[in-house]
């Protein structure tokens, strides 16, 4: 059975932030992702860690920007300070949550310069923090217009030249879905780069038992393949949270 996480972002939203690790606990996981941590008291979200007895699969990179700007830049041209600026941040945050992976946003930008933008914050960020495992992930356009990196094809063009060991891809079903077309078929192309896996049900981003994705099927193919990661449900659950949780037996 994989390892399943809960994104505390999206789900057990009928709680406080704090309790909602209690309450992943309770519904059966042992891990759980927090998107921007960066606003919480990092001493009572390391202890809410620990007393649930949870791991941090996954924060994200930058910390949010609070004057409507971009939530993402690693790939904007000019902006190479205040990305280099922010992951120092998230670094220290990353110190004391201990997360297993950090995904590290390009932004909304497009074009060669912008590539080449990424691909050397991307080195920059991985040489200053050689122990810290790096994910990217393609996101789809129609949810967020103008991403830079909604291309799978384009993502591991990208891993191959900043060719770094501790750089690699996060695979999101529902945006694969929304991007492809065809998830299976994406995920056979790109699963030898994929070191972390959210799920949601696409076309309206709900819990993996719904959708255009036979989920239980992808969770036994990820049990036979020897898949070791996470796979965290990252969706907008239809009701109360804990009512649509009969995904994570389906396997």
């Amino acid at each position: 059975m994989p390892r399943f996480a809960a994104n505390l972002t999206l789900l057990f939203r009928e709680y406080p932030m704090m309790e909602r690790f209690r309450a992943a606990r309770e519904a059966g996981f042992d891990a759980v992702e927090v998107l921007f941590p960066y606003e919480h008291p990092l001493p009572a979200m390391r202890a809410a860690l620990r007393l649930n007895e949870l791991a941090l699969a996954l924060i994200n990179c930058p910390p949010p920007n609070r004057t409507g700007e971009e939530c993402g830049y690693a790939a904007m041209p000019g902006l190479a300070e205040r990305f280099r600026h922010d992951f120092r941040r998230t670094m220290r945050v990353a110190k004391a949550l201990r997360p297993a992976h950090v995904h590290v946003m390009a932004g909304r930008a497009e074009g060669a310069v912008a590539q080449a933008t990424f691909i050397d914050n991307l080195q920059w960020a991985a040489d200053q923090a050689p122990e810290q495992s790096l994910t990217i992930e393609p996101i789809n356009t129609g949810d967020m217009p103008g991403y830079f990196l909604a291309d799978f094809d384009l993502a591991t063009e990208i891993l191959d030249a900043v060719d770094r060991p501790n750089v690699n891809l996060q695979f999101d079903t529902y945006h694969a879905q929304m991007i492809t077309g065809d998830m299976p078929a994406t995920w056979k192309r790109h699963r030898e780069r994929v070191v972390h896996v959210q799920v949601g049900g696409p076309p309206e981003r709900h819990e993996p038992s719904t959708g255009e994705i036979d989920h239980a099927a992808f969770f036994r193919q990820l049990d036979a393949e020897g898949y070791g990661g996470f796979v965290s449900g990252e969706y907008h659950p239809r009701g109360h949270t804990e009512e649509g949780l009969g995904w994570i037996a389906m396997p």
